[in-house]
This record gives structure tokens, C-alpha cells and sequence, in this order.
């Protein structure tokens, strides 16, 4: 197996001069339920270039003039590269760090992945892989945007296993070697971004060799106490999931007209994405409560405690506190208006308690 899923890309960036803190914007599936986050906005960046007339905030999915939105997109995205609002850079990486309000700043490093090493069916043992469900229903109207779209605006972060600290945390001690790309503030109390690019050359070619190593079979079997059955996973999706499952609907359409020589180095083959080392400072993994509404709560538990009866394991209801996790058994802690508690599993279905929560 080719365990070079990076490639080195030509990234596009908006000219000298260009107002970079009206040109990014949040993620285009954030504030879905707050669209005066989005018309505020619209306001800070008036008639400068931004990516926000380059995506489709999600808040509007179900507007009548959706249609409408995704065709001046691709349009805009013609416009900014006829006109010279932007330019390519030369083959390169990016070293980025975000300072978002917390103790510690995110660094990570922009580059391109093969969605050939990438699959998000249930099951898949490629490479890169989701860390969530990929609800496919939220594929369609991505697609839409994406085909005919001249650019991409990826906002995909993923996660490296790297405890020693080798792929992006020395290049931090070299950054002034590098050319500051941006360095800039973000709207509506956003933080800071700093770019420093690194052309390609000696330094890329280190950098995929020190990715390259997270995927030795040796390595990742003592690291983890996994078999050669079990699948590598050095690449880990922790954000951005939908965008890079669409990047492979599209791919996936995409080849079927191609060659064998054409689909070797396709633009749609490739990704862009952020890598950032799962030991970063600045991640903070906190747990996801599930929030159920019209449900009565005693049939809503009993009904629990009889899902996993059902698939071979005991479930118990018990005070609040006095369940105990350990290898055999996961606890819930629930409450509502009328009672709390704690539902007690033991030899749940899956090993991660998310998975059997969620099931």
C-alpha cells in the first residue's frame, strides 16, 4: 500500500493589499441557527473580497433562492481569478497558527491529501478516515456548490497522532526562515492567524517522510498493541468531515470520465487540508451530551435498558453517582424535569461508550 497521502499544493491566495480580515470567515456550517451572526457579517465586509461570496453559509440551505446563491458563487470565484483578485503561490506547504482566545495557539500545517486514501462508508480501513457518522443526506447540497466551482474553500482539520513531536512542532523553531503569507486579525472577535509559507523542496519532502512514519506497521502496532489485521489509521478527520466526504462524492463522479494517466494528478483528486498533532495544546476534547426532547423519560429508559438487553449485554438503572466504569462497564449519567440517574451497561456492544450511546 502507497502510504504517501500528501501531495505538495499550489495554493491560491488573495493579492497584496487585500483586507485579510474581511477576506476569511468562519466555517460555512457554523452559526446554523443565528443568522444574525451571518448578517453582521455581511455587514464588516461591504464590497471587499471575501470568501464569504465564495461559500454557502449554511443558515440559508433552505432559502427559495438557494439556486440562485450557488450560481453567483461560481460566478464570483470566476470573477476573483479573471480580475486578479487572487494568484497562485508556487508548490508549497503552509505553517499556520491561530491564537483563539484560549492559553495555548493552534498550530498545524496546510497541505493537500489523496481522497483515493480516503473513505467514509462504515467499515472503511483506508487511511484517512472520519471520527463521526457521515450523514450522507448533508452530501447533496455541498455537491451542488462544489460542481461547477472553479475554487475550493476546504475547512478540514485532520488529526495526527504524534506524541514525540516530529512532523510540525520543529518547524516552529525554524518559522522565521519562512515567508510570512498573512498575518492577521479575524472578525467578530475571531483571534489572530499567522501563515508562513514553505516552498516545496527539501523541507516538504522531510516533512511527508515524518508523516510517512506514523503509518509504519511496526510502529503502529506497538504504539496502539494492534496486529497486522487490525487497519492503520494515522489520519484521523476531527473536522470538516462533510467537506471532505463531498470532496470524494465529487471526485468519485469526477473520474469516471477520466484515464488512468488523467486521474493521477486531477485537482479533484486532492484536498486541502489542515493536519494538526492531536497533542496540540490548544485541543481541548470535551464530551458531546445528547439533548432529547418530546420523549417521555421512563419509556425513553426502559426502553434503553431493553435495547441492550436485546444485543447480549445487562443494563440496570441506578442513583446518580453510584455507577463505576471500568473495561466491562460503561455508565450514562441522565437527567430530566422529573428524575436523574445513572444507566449502568455492562458488556456493552461497542467499546466506546459514544458508539453504544449513539447506537
Amino acid at each position: 500500500m502507497d502510504k504517501r497521502c500528501t501531495r505538495v499544493p499550489h495554493i491560491i491566495m488573495p493579492k497584496k493589499g487585500t483586507d485579510l480580515s474581511k477576506w476569511a470567515v468562519i466555517a460555512c456550517d457554523q452559526y446554523t441557527s443565528e443568522p444574525e451572526y451571518w448578517q453582521e457579517t455581511e455587514r464588516v465586509v461591504g464590497t471587499a473580497p471575501s470568501t464569504l461570496r465564495l461559500t454557502l453559509p449554511e443558515v440559508y440551505l433552505e432559502e427559495a433562492d438557494v439556486s440562485a446563491r450557488i450560481s453567483t458563487i461560481h460566478q464570483t470565484m470566476q470573477q476573483y481569478v479573471a480580475d486578479g483578485t487572487l494568484y497562485t503561490l508556487p508548490a508549497g506547504f503552509v505553517l499556520t497558527e491561530r491564537q483563539s482566545g484560549g492559553a495555548h495557539p493552534r498550530r498545524g500545517l496546510v497541505l493537500a491529501m489523496d481522497l483515493e486514501d480516503y473513505e467514509y462508508k462504515a467499515g472503511s480501513q483506508s487511511l484517512i478516515r472520519p471520527t463521526e457518522k457521515t450523514v450522507e443526506e448533508r452530501i447533496p447540497p455541498r455537491l451542488a456548490v462544489r460542481r461547477g466551482a472553479s475554487l475550493e474553500l476546504p475547512h478540514i482539520m485532520i488529526l495526527i497522532d504524534d506524541p514525540e513531536r516530529t512532523v510540525i512542532e520543529p518547524l516552529f523553531d525554524k518559522k522565521d526562515s519562512f515567508e510570512t503569507l498573512y498575518d492577521t486579525d479575524l472578525m467578530q472577535n475571531g483571534g489572530h492567524i499567522t501563515g508562513w509559507f514553505i516552498p516545496e523542496g527539501d523541507e516538504t519532502e522531510a516533512i511527508q517522510q515524518h508523516l510517512e512514519a506514523l503509518c509504519d506497521r511496526d510502529a503502529f502496532n506497538k504504539k496502539y498493541g494492534c496486529t497486522d489485521a487490525h487497519a492503520l489509521l494515522p489520519y484521523a478527520v476531527g473536522d470538516g468531515n462533510h467537506s471532505v466526504a463531498t470532496a470524494k462524492a465529487y471526485w468519485d463522479e469526477v473520474k469516471q470520465e477520466l484515464s488512468e494517466a488523467e486521474r493521477a494528478d486531477h485537482p479533484a483528486r486532492f484536498v486541502l487540508v489542515e493536519v494538526v498533532n492531536i497533542h496540540d495544546e490548544s485541543l481541548i476534547i470535551e464530551p458531546i451530551h445528547r439533548l432529547l426532547f418530546n420523549v417521555d423519560v421512563d419509556d425513553l429508559l426502559d426502553a434503553s435498558v431493553a435495547y441492550f438487553a436485546k444485543h447480549g449485554c445487562s443494563a440496570e438503572l441506578a442513583a446518580a453517582g453510584t455507577g463505576k466504569a471500568d473495561e466491562h462497564t460503561q455508565v450514562f449519567p441522565f437527567i430530566s424535569d422529573k428524575r436523574c440517574g445513572d444507566l449502568i451497561v455492562k458488556n456493552a456492544p461497542y467499546s466506546l461508550p459514544l458508539a453504544s450511546l449513539q447506537a
